[in-house]
């Protein structure tokens, strides 16, 4: 069972080409319906309400078979303005609800049990709900795999030191993490996407993975300390929306389908080959293809991806 912890909202998606249309979203609700479409039994553990936004947002989880252990008690859905870009990059303006102070007790008490655990992204840089996931991550650290996506949002959380005080917080606690080289770049303008990466290799990660957009991603591991590449895979782009969540969700099921979970998870991503960690990109990168090929967070179900991967 992968348990995800993060914010659910709502994108609204404005482009030139196409009519307005709102999708559920959020950059952990997006890795926790990817990972459930991948085959592996998943919760999502949010904060949005009974309105109509949040009444997609609970229709698109039981869609995809996502178990939702608490009920919503937000007093309204967030939501985040997506304007497109003529290359397909999506721009975000956010409002945002992100408390977990009336679940807090519950959260705390389910996750020692997690076998796997990931969180990222605005629910785990804004408070009040921040420093409830990081409890949450401290009790499963020893128990768990633990991932992690910082999916920095400037717009919100502007304070390059705070988010990066947050990022180097959760990086410690997790075992694998997936990063943006623009998040990188944003959060430490002063080094190169290496030196970041061997810094929270220091820091207890194993597996750091990072994301360069058409360039394809690299990763990190102790064992291999000048990366392991792996490109694009090559799409038309429709628009760039959930695509570091699909490759962050994918990412994690791979490694979930290799039994990299509880609390060997550590030893066994320490002892991955080259030839592992070159199958985990490129089934992570396929599966973000297929997603920027059609509109909105729309992640692949596992026979899609399998009959690319073996097309």
């Amino acid at each position: 069972m992968l348990t995800v912890i993060g914010e659910a909202l709502v994108d609204v998606v404005h482009s030139n080409d196409a009519p307005m249309h709102a999708y559920p979203g959020g950059s952990p609700l997006n890795v926790a319906v990817g990972a459930a479409r991948l085959g592996h039994k998943t919760r999502f553990i949010g904060h949005y309400g009974t309105d109509e936004h949040g009444a997609s947002i609970a229709a698109h989880l039981s869609a995809s078979k996502v178990q939702v252990p608490f009920e919503p008690r937000a007093a309204r859905t967030s939501t985040a303005q997506a304007y497109i870009g003529e290359d397909g990059a999506a721009r975000y303006e956010f409002d945002i609800d992100w408390s977990l102070d009336s679940y807090a007790d519950d959260i705390l008490a389910l996750a020692p049990s997690c076998e796997a655990l990931h969180t990222g992204s605005i629910g785990a840089m804004l408070e009040p709900g921040a420093h409830v996931v990081a409890q949450a991550l401290t009790a499963a650290r020893e128990s768990a795999l633990i991932s992690y996506d910082p999916n920095c949002r400037p717009t919100i959380i502007s304070d390059r030191a705070l988010a990066r005080g947050w990022a180097e917080k959760f990086a410690a606690l997790a075992s694998v993490v997936k990063a943006s080289d623009e998040d990188l770049m944003w959060l430490y303008p002063d080094r190169s996407l290496a030196e970041t990466a061997h810094a929270w290799l220091d820091l207890g990660v194993e597996l750091m993975v990072i994301t360069r957009g058409e360039g394809g991603s690299i990763a990190y591991t102790r064992a291999y300390p000048n990366g392991i590449e792996e490109p694009a895979y090559r799409v038309e782009v429709a628009d760039t929306v959930g695509a570091g969540d699909s490759l962050m969700a994918a990412l994690i099921a791979a490694l979930l389908d290799r039994g990299i979970s509880g609390a060997q998870a550590r030893s066994k991503l320490a002892a991955l080959t080259r030839e592992d960690i070159q199958n985990l990109l490129r089934f992570s990168a396929t599966a973000a293809g297929i997603t920027v090929s059609r509109s909105g967070a729309n992640p692949p179900i596992r026979e899609e991806l399998n009959a690319v991967l073996n097309g």
